[in-house]
């Protein structure tokens, strides 16, 4: 008997809880806590923190040349990352609210929490804002784009796709036109902002 789409939906369903239930672990282990936006760590660890981090200067001069030669090219991309997240932003509160869809909340999927460690310096601490940023804006991006190909083009391809978003799982299957009209009202309505 094969596995249906449904039984895999609920395996990932089932390994998420257990990857949240393993980050719970990780909180007690490395003891801290969450409050709000910032993260708390017991003062033996900190300490110890603070202990391991590593100046700049000497951080510098252990690097590289080829990380310190990329870094301008790195962060140029700043630029447009950045006008990106700016115009999805618009796009979604304009388009979104025209077609009913609940919007993207944004901060779900733009985590800035890592400058917060106290083992890295300061230059590494930006690093880690770069790289949370930019990933961030493509996940959320990702997500305002699913729900616009959910609204408007919920197909399947003909052809395997590599890193599918979650949503494509729900999506009609290639060549079915005799459900198509049905299935696309209903996958609509999965996206209503009264939901």
């Amino acid at each position: 008997m094969s596995t249906t789409v449904n039984e895999l939906v609920d395996k990932i369903a089932k390994l998420e809880k257990q990857l949240m239930d393993q980050l719970d672990t990780q909180q007690e282990k490395f003891k801290y806590s969450l409050e709000g936006r910032r993260v708390k760590f017991e003062q033996d660890i900190l300490d110890a923190h603070r202990q391991l981090r590593v100046a700049i200067i000497p951080w510098l001069f252990s690097s590289r040349v080829r990380n310190v030669i990329s870094s301008p090219f790195i962060y140029a991309m700043i630029i447009p990352i950045a006008f990106f997240d700016f115009t999805i932003t618009v796009y979604q509160h304009i388009c979104f609210r025209l077609y009913g869809i609940r919007r993207v909340k944004r901060a779900a999927y733009i985590v800035l929490d890592r400058h917060q460690l106290a083992y890295l310096n300061g230059i590494e601490k930006l690093n880690c804002i770069y790289c949370s940023y930019g990933n961030g804006v493509v996940a959320y991006t990702r997500e305002v784009l699913a729900r616009t190909e959910q609204y408007w083009c919920p197909i399947k391809h003909a052809r395997k796709v590599v890193g599918r978003h979650r949503r494509y799982q729900k999506f009609m299957d290639y060549g079915d036109g005799e459900n198509y009209r049905d299935r696309l009202i209903n996958l609509r309505d999965e996206l209503k902002e009264n939901d």
